[in-house]
């Protein structure tokens, strides 16, 4: 805010400046653009964490990607989706790292989890929770046909810091051996674990350390976050009955398609919000489509 104001007073100046010194306009008017450009940059993101009002807007997170059914075509997609949220985490400041990821049979992954660290790391990627579509010239078809893949997110809000209360008679835990590939260690022992939360049906369960005390712990640490988001849900689903509101969004919604062939476009289908620049995207270009979802989707304040 200091920053945002310094820079106004500072444009301020520059525009007296501008009226007193005709040999030095351009200049002037140079900086004044340059400036403004600043402001305005801080002045969106404080609008857009002024739409980050909600408790869980704040915390790290669990981030998702599952490959659709389609084997080859949806795990390859996926691998891509992974490169360009890795992409865009690195371009927002977050610190990241894989927890759990499973192979895909032949090439790319079923799935990965990614712990992601970061100021209102939830509240900006919750926005990418749902089916993302990709139509495509397959590069795995002989024929050269299109194919449609798709690949689901999924964000969690962390809940180490929140009272998450689980009576460990409530959990089954199933040990088994990691599938796919893992290295000489991790699919030779029953390494991976399952944890199963009895009374309300919850799985979480991670693969990919080759110890299963690490394994049990990254599974405990997205069981808990299920489990939040699971109250966050009923308690989101009570207060929209008490004011009659319609939840727009679901999970399983399918929220943005990228098509490379026949022609190339990203298009939210939420928002509106569309480009053509589809390698720009899967270079972790998203901030239009997160700001385009928080401004609709939003409570300001």
């Amino acid at each position: 805010m200091a920053e945002a104001s310094g820079l106004k007073t500072d444009i301020e100046d520059l525009f007296d400046m501008l009226s007193e010194d005709e040999e030095n306009s351009k200049d002037i008017a140079r900086e004044i653009k340059s400036s403004f450009e600043k402001y305005r940059d801080i002045v969106e993101e404080l609008e857009l964490r002024g739409m980050l009002s909600a408790p869980e807007d704040k915390k790290d997170c669990l981030f998702t990607i599952h490959a659709g059914s389609g084997g080859t075509e949806a795990s390859d997609w996926a691998t891509m989706l992974l490169r360009m949220y890795s992409r865009f985490f690195d371009t927002m400041g977050f610190k990241w790292e894989e927890v759990d990821m499973i192979p895909g049979d032949t090439v790319g992954i079923k799935s990965v989890t990614i712990e992601v660290k970061g100021e209102y790391a939830y509240g900006f990627l919750k926005s990418e929770i749902g089916v993302h579509r990709l139509i495509r010239i397959s590069p795995f078809d002989a024929a050269s046909k299109r194919h449609t893949s798709f690949a689901s997110v999924y964000v969690l809000p962390e809940a180490d810091d929140i009272e998450i209360t689980i009576d460990p008679s409530d959990l089954r835990i199933d040990t088994y051996r990691s599938s796919g590939a893992g290295g000489q260690h991790v699919n030779k022992t029953d390494s991976a674990v399952r944890i199963t939360h009895i009374p309300t049906g919850v799985v979480a369960q991670s693969q990919n350390q080759r110890s299963q005390t690490f394994n049990k712990e990254t599974a405990m640490k997205l069981l808990k976050a299920k489990l939040y988001q699971k109250r966050l849900d009923e308690e989101k689903a009570i207060l929209e009955q008490k004011e009659g509101e319609k939840k727009e969004i679901s999970w399983g919604s399918q929220i943005r398609t990228y098509t490379f062939q026949p022609y190339n476009l990203v298009k939210d289908h939420r928002t509106g919000i569309e480009t053509g620049n589809t390698a720009a995207v899967m270079d972790g270009d998203l901030i239009r489509f997160v700001r385009g979802y928080l401004i609709k989707y939003g409570k300001f304040e």
